[in-house]
């Protein structure tokens, strides 16, 4: 699903050129679930941005689902993201003027889909919000922001799921309630996961842990349920 091959991104501080990934290389096979752990400051959201499309790297190439997306210009680049790509940010990044049923709705109508406000309706219903499609995000908690956020990134059932940190900002029992809809949505649609986290007891649920440190992969195992 995923080919990463020689991935570099520099960037500049203070006039001065910052490796913040360097000669990264990474397969990811679909339906797995991969965890993508490290330290702050080890490039693992600027990763999981590269792989989204999100950013350009400084060098490398990165495939997803054996399209080179390196070499897309921005506007296939864009409708390659809406269709392939569901992408879950830490901070929410719901629109604040809309609803949760009309966060959800965006994407579908944007990809013309019929009946985008009865799909969305749907899809809260799957996440336990079916009471709060009215609400807008400031009335909210935090975990219901987040779960109008995994809701709409499942939205158009895409191979490749993608979040950072989607527990971050929450309570454990909150926490772990996005963790058991994750993993739902992982085996139920069959989409590839790579997830971004700092949270052990959430990596000892992916079926593989990538360790990155000062922008370079320095462990890749499979997870037996535990994280030494």
């Amino acid at each position: 699903m995923i080919r990463i091959a020689g991935l570099s991104m520099r960037l500049s501080s203070g006039g001065r050129p910052v490796e913040v990934l360097s000669d990264v290389s990474l397969e990811v096979p679909a339906r797995q679930f991969l965890a993508i752990a490290g330290p702050s400051g080890s490039g693992k959201s600027t990763l999981l941005g590269l792989i989204a499309g999100l950013d350009r790297p400084s060098a490398g190439s990165i495939r997803v689902g054996g399209v080179e997306i390196t070499r897309l210009d921005e506007e296939a680049l864009a409708r390659f993201r809406r269709d392939t790509i569901g992408y879950i940010f830490q901070s929410f990044h719901l629109i604040p003027t809309l609803t949760a049923l009309e966060n959800v709705a965006v994407p579908l109508e944007l990809g013309g889909a019929r009946d985008a406000f009865g799909r969305a309706r749907a899809l809260l219903v799957e996440v336990g919000l079916a009471e709060r499609a009215h609400h807008y995000p400031v009335q909210l908690s935090g975990g219901e922001q987040q779960r109008v956020a995994v809701a709409r990134a499942i939205s158009r059932r895409p191979p490749l799921l993608l979040a950072d940190e989607p527990t971050g900002n929450l309570d454990s029992a909150t926490g772990k309630q996005i963790i058991d809809l994750l993993l739902a949505l992982n085996r139920t649609l069959g989409s590839t996961l790579v997830l971004v986290t700092h949270d052990a007891a959430l990596a000892a649920h992916a079926d593989r842990l990538v360790l990155l440190r000062d922008g370079r992969i320095v462990g890749d195992e499979p997870v037996n349920g535990a994280i030494a």
